[in-house]
């Protein structure tokens, strides 16, 4: 067991997650020992409380409490890498240079882990070394049922330019959804806040995001100003359309959240459009019946950025999963055919 630790966050190593940052420091520390001490403030950042998920910077002082000896940790709380997930990981990536890999993340594939998952894009990093001594750094996420492009950084040093370029929105992201009815207008802002609503069961499973008004968002505890610009590409009738949604702010489940106040869940979205949830198109909820698939129909489909690197202009567009691509089929639907950025005037 060791002592109390006080470490200073060295000029290379800020812009990362806190969890990411021990790890790296003590390997065989587990994530679930990590948030526990996160919890009961054990774990400080300049005298404060932080979370797991906590960014520090460079010549932040980190309280570390005693650290078990590897031998008392027991097992490590990833298994070891399978050849089979190998290959699927190595077969999402969509670009890949000195400096980024850029991933087409399948859905259901969590982003990070926690502390019932231990198969996740982060746990993948050392079948995505190609060559290097270090695994890729995360420096956005996804949901774990939202599926495509999913950047990472091979180098410390580029995964603050990008964790910075992603903090100032100096991206661009465009995701994809089919959504129950059609919106009207069919181009348009949503401005609804959001505040996080803890969940019924014993350990708060179940918490979701409300919206709240715009005009109430100062006044209600918690809550945060959210943005979403929405436009339709393609409609079926009444029943369904295929929306392209651009996340201004980063909240958490904005999309799912702010589709389904307008009343146009995202459709395969049990969360936020179950069956007490109206629809505007042809009934309750998110499901549309029949052979559509009920899993979550939202994809990132593109993201523009600068380079970390070169300084150009970077285009990652990721192909539809497959579960959205019969979906598409199914409504006569062509991903061809649609605009790169249905947002800009022409």
């Amino acid at each position: 067991m060791s002592r109390v630790q006080t470490i200073e966050v060295a000029s290379g190593d800020g812009g990362q997650r806190l969890d990411r940052f021990l790890r790296r420091l003590f390997p065989h520390l587990r994530q679930g020992r990590i948030e526990k001490m996160c919890r009961k403030g054990e774990l400080r950042v300049d005298g404060g409380r932080v979370k797991a998920s906590t960014r520090v910077e460079a010549g932040q002082m980190i309280r570390v409490p005693p650290i078990p000896d590897p031998a008392l940790e027991g097992k490590p709380d990833a298994p070891e890498i399978t050849d089979a997930d190998a290959k699927m990981i190595r077969s999402c990536v969509i670009y890949r240079d000195d400096h980024i890999i850029a991933l087409n993340k399948p859905p259901g594939l969590p982003v990070q882990g926690g502390s019932k998952l231990t198969r996740h894009v982060d746990g993948l990093g050392p079948a995505l070394r190609f060559g290097l001594d270090e695994d890729p750094r995360l420096v956005h996420r996804l949901d774990k049922d939202t599926s495509g492009v999913l950047i990472m950084a091979r180098t410390r040093a580029v995964a603050a330019a990008l964790t910075d370029a992603f903090r100032h929105r100096a991206t661009r992201k465009i995701y994809w959804a089919a959504v129950a009815g059609v919106p009207s207008p069919r181009m348009g802002t949503i401005k609804f806040g959001l505040v996080k609503a803890p969940g019924h069961g014993r350990k708060g499973e179940g918490e979701k995001m409300h919206a709240v008004h715009p005009d109430d968002v100062a006044s209600t505890p918690d809550a945060k100003r959210a943005t979403t610009d929405f436009a339709v590409i393609e409609a079926l009738g009444r029943r369904a359309s295929w929306a392209a949604l651009v996340p201004v702010t980063g909240r958490t489940h904005q999309l799912r959240a702010h589709m389904a106040e307008i009343g146009h869940p995202i459709v395969g979205d049990g969360k936020y459009g179950g069956s007490g949830q109206e629809n505007l198109g042809d009934g309750w909820g998110a499901q549309l019946g029949g052979d559509i698939s009920k899993k979550l129909h939202l994809h990132a489909r593109s993201l523009t950025l600068e380079h970390p690197v070169s300084k150009a202009t970077l285009h990652l567009t990721a192909p539809l999963p497959e579960h959205m691509a019969r979906t598409w089929a199914s409504f006569g639907w062509d991903a061809a055919e649609a605009p790169v950025d249905p947002f800009e005037i022409e």
